[in-house]
């Protein structure tokens, strides 16, 4: 058995940055995030073990510093925040910033805004909140019941395939062959970087284990990918979901990763698959 290791996996800047962060603020004084800082359940069970809490809303009977996710929010949102008095820090993902700001261009210029990406993903809520109008569409069903218009704005959720949005892209301008239609690329470059490295990996591999939160937008789209060019992908939170069965002595096996999954998730599950690799050779050599 032969393990092969993705070129580019595992934690973004973004999501280190915003657990770094979290941590100093913690070692402040009281800190409750609202909502998952990041989409993995292992980094928020470190962070409650550090003392931080979480919560969907304020709790008004505590006096801690609340803070926003890495996903970020809309002003809407931020604002109510700030109304409470209380400190606010924010953890927002600077490429996230990037394309709330890369939206609100396009509208002020005049574009009607379409987003690429999950309607009821928080980052999606955060970019569209504050607009009085915007269309959301993650497949070519969305786009097909988008309205005419002469002028449509496009930007991305920062996790979605660069390939799967210039496709939706293409279809819009389709659909609508006389408007114009400006896309702005806001797929950030860990995305990219992770997506293009599971496609390698995935075309060398007879079986393809990702690692990464089971709510995770992002390694969701790893595992779509990689199913793309092998048929043996199987995603794991953690190394405990791990099945020998999914394995064969000739089998090269390629790990990837989510960007919220922390290192000693991958460095557990490569760990075990090594041990895998030695007791096959054990085995073999006995016989």
């Amino acid at each position: 058995m032969k393990i092969l290791r993705a070129e580019h996996l595992g934690m973004c800047f973004g999501v280190r940055d915003a657990i770094a962060l979290a941590r100093r603020h913690a070692a402040q004084g009281p800190v409750t995030i609202l909502g998952q800082l990041v989409h993995n359940a292992q980094v928020v069970s470190s962070l409650e073990r550090a003392g931080i809490q979480f919560s969907e809303e304020p709790d008004p009977s505590t006096n801690s510093t609340l803070m926003i996710t890495a996903h970020g929010a809309s002003q809407r949102r931020l604002e109510a925040v700030r109304a409470t008095g209380r400190p606010v820090v924010e953890t927002t993902c600077p490429l996230v910033h990037a394309a709330h700001q890369a939206l609100a261009k396009l509208v002020h210029a005049g574009y009607h805004p379409v987003v690429i990406g999950q309607r009821n993903h928080v980052e999606v809520r955060g970019m569209t909140e504050d607009l009085a109008e915007c269309d959301v569409a993650l497949d070519e069903a969305d786009i097909a019941a988008i309205t005419p218009r002469t002028r449509f704005g496009v930007v991305s959720q920062t996790t979605q395939p660069i390939e799967k949005v210039r496709h939706l892209v293409a279809c819009l301008r389709v659909r609508f062959p006389e408007a114009e239609v400006r896309f702005r690329d806001t797929v950030c470059q860990p995305t990219k970087l992770r997506q293009h490295a599971a496609e390698d990996l995935a075309r060398r591999c007879d079986v393809v284990i990702v690692i990464g939160g089971s709510n995770s937008n992002n390694t969701r789209q790893l595992v779509a990918t990689c199913q793309c060019f092998c048929s043996r992908v199987h995603p794991v939170s953690t190394v405990t979901d791990l099945r020998a069965d999914w394995l064969r002595p000739d089998d090269t096996v390629g790990v990837t990763a989510g960007t919220s999954t922390p290192d000693e998730s991958i460095d557990a599950v490569m760990e075990a698959l090594q041990r895998t690799v030695v007791r096959t050779a054990e085995h073999s050599s006995s016989h």
